[in-house]
């Protein structure tokens, strides 16, 4: 909570300044801020400023031109508005008088930070983001708590005391994070790679650009409604987001639980009965029940839930039940995985802008969020699926995979070329996680053969430098050999950040390297024809009978990946002696965590 002071100089005009100062006070109270606000008018000085109330305030708000003897806040940050401009939009003139009073935070001394980190798979670049905040939050002097929502939701949950009483709440994630709990509250928003790779850079700039995000419930009486506030923050929120891909990543994080436990499930319901475990004469043992729970219940649900989540990264709460009746009908027509995200974005920017278009009288603005909203972009959604999109998508998708299941030869071995070089290519940006979730969504159609490419791609980066920090280390810092065990642990996992440290200090050399090995490995995989049923896991789930075809093959080919990274870093690398200075470091993004 901030604490600003105010002094209103109106001269003659007493009473516009009184309503002024009443509507900095409301917009202040309501915004979850505290101010104190002197008037200076010809007719004297009405509630005057206590003298040592400049010592504790953040700042100071300087309204019109006459005498505000502005002497007593030297030290104070300073914002000034206009009389008309406090009256025409008073959380306004707050919010700017926060920003300028943030430019200085550093020397105001110590800050209390709040962040909730995510990330589209919540494994690693989740922990990597947080512990980036917290360490140089620390090491700058501020006060930090952060909350992890990974893949096994949310820990170290912040309080309400502890977001009531933050300065700031930052963000950092690739996927859509619920504000609605830091209504009135300083927020900055981000992604998870620059905590990871400069995160004082990333809690000064935070301290310095927070915003307020909007008010929580809109106009609370007076004389001045908060209309403005609330518009403003709606309108921040949409801004920060990152558009599409943004989007995208969210419904692939809720989809990819329901992917997991789904193959799991499959793959011992074959363990326990065979290929054949699904059929009828099967019914009442455990193989069958268990296929029953993979394929007809987790499965049935990944396209609505990655449309559901589409949706309500565009449109919040409202658009999660049109996304999730568009994913049902995709998977009902035969769109699959395909439909589901084409359904999730008409769904989210259709529900969106029947928020935006549609209005109500404020007692039943109630009504939108629980019965308008999710029935009108319900609608518009399915008529869409049924009579539009649905038929070209299903189409196109069974085109697709006919084609995919029937590769062979030079087609499967550019696909697997193609699948591995963008596994290793970002390490979890852009690049990397299209590869995934294309791998990933086509599991819902029964096409195996990319995922399987893009696992074993996605661990030959850290497997690689893992081997070759041991056969190689004259290639290598003290500090690099140190981090190959860590590297080999991550690596085994498919948790591709075990190569970020390496590809950030020598990118040019370590990134092709990278890419050979894994190219590589993804087309063993695809000329093999091995399948992975999930999505997910690393060498720990090739034990689990029927989760990979051609185990054998499929080893192999994550050997061979991890031997030819290793000679490729040789090759590609100088020794650290002729080094002549150690390269700058440069962001990398994280794996498609």
């Amino acid at each position: 909570m901030a604490n600003l002071l105010a002094v209103i100089a109106a001269g003659d005009l007493t009473t516009q300044a009184v309503l002024a100062a009443e509507a900095l006070r409301k917009a202040a109270a309501s915004l979850g801020h505290g101010i104190q606000v002197e008037i200076r008018t010809s007719l004297g000085i009405q509630s005057p400023l206590d003298p040592a109330a400049p010592s504790k305030a953040d700042g100071v708000i300087l309204v019109g031109s006459g005498d505000l003897d502005e002497g007593r806040f030297a030290a104070l940050k300073r914002s000034a508005a206009s009389l008309d401009e406090v009256l025409a939009g008073p959380a306004a003139v707050l919010e700017r008088a926060l920003g300028a009073a943030s430019a200085a935070v550093s020397a105001a001394g110590p800050r209390r930070i709040v962040a909730i980190t995510s990330c589209p798979t919540g494994i690693a670049h989740t922990f990597m983001a947080a512990e980036g905040i917290q360490q140089a939050a620390t090491a700058l002097g501020h006060k930090v708590r952060v909350e992890t929502q990974g893949s096994v939701g949310a820990r170290d949950t912040l309080t309400d005391e502890e977001i009531r009483d933050a300065d700031i709440v930052l963000i950092a994630a690739d996927t859509q994070i619920d504000l609605s709990r830091f209504a009135g509250k300083r927020v900055f928003l981000s992604g998870t790679k620059p905590a990871i790779n400069d995160g004082k850079a990333l809690v000064t700039r935070a301290l310095a650009e927070a915003k307020l995000h909007g008010a929580p419930g809109g106009a609370a009486g007076g004389a001045v409604p908060l209309a403005d506030a609330v518009a403003a923050g709606k309108a921040e929120r949409s801004g920060q987001r990152t558009g599409p891909y943004k989007h995208l990543m969210t419904g692939v994080s809720f989809m990819l639980p329901f992917v997991v436990t789904g193959g799991l499930l499959i793959a011992l319901a074959f363990a326990l009965g065979g290929i054949y475990v699904y059929e009828e004469s099967n019914a009442g043992t455990l193989g069958y029940a268990l296929f029953q729970i993979g394929a007809k219940g987790a499965f049935a649900l990944m396209v609505p839930a990655l449309a559901g989540y589409i949706a309500y990264s565009i449109a919040d709460r409202p658009g999660i039940a049109p996304g999730m009746v568009g994913g049902i009908l995709a998977g009902s027509i035969g769109a699959g995985f395909l439909g589901g995200i084409v359904a999730g974005f008409i769904a989210g920017y259709g529900t969106a802008f029947l928020n935006r278009h549609i209005k109500l009288h404020r007692n039943l603005e109630g009504l939108k969020p629980v019965l308008i909203l999710p029935l009108l972009g319900s609608l518009l959604t399915g008529l869409l699926m049924i009579y539009v999109v649905g038929t070209p998508v299903a189409e196109a998708l069974a085109w697709m995979s006919a084609w995919l299941k029937g590769m062979q030869g030079s087609s499967a071995i550019l696909l697997g070329l193609l699948i591995g070089a963008m596994m290793a290519f970002d390490m979890g940006g852009p690049v990397n996680k299209a590869a995934y979730a294309f791998s990933t969504g086509l599991i819902a159609s029964q096409v195996y053969t990319p995922m399987a490419a893009a696992m074993a791609a996605g661990m030959v980066p850290p497997l690689g430098l893992a081997l070759a920090t041991k056969l190689f280390a004259d290639r290598f810092t003290a500090e690099e050999r140190e981090a190959g065990n860590a590297a080999a642990v991550l690596g085994i996992a498919f948790i591709t950040e075990g190569a970020i440290p390496f590809a950030a200090r020598d990118p040019l050399r370590v990134i092709p390297a990278l890419m050979i090995g894994a190219s590589l490995t993804g087309a063993i995989s695809m000329v093999i024809g091995a399948e992975l049923k999930v999505p997910h896991g690393g060498i720990f789930v090739l034990p689990i009978p029927n989760a990979v075809t051609h185990l054998l093959g499929y080893v192999v080919a994550l050997v061979v990946g991890t031997i030819v990274t290793a000679v490729a870093l040789r090759v590609l690398k100088k020794p650290v002696a002729a080094v002549a200075a150690p390269k700058p470091a440069v962001q990398s993004a994280g794996a498609h965590a």
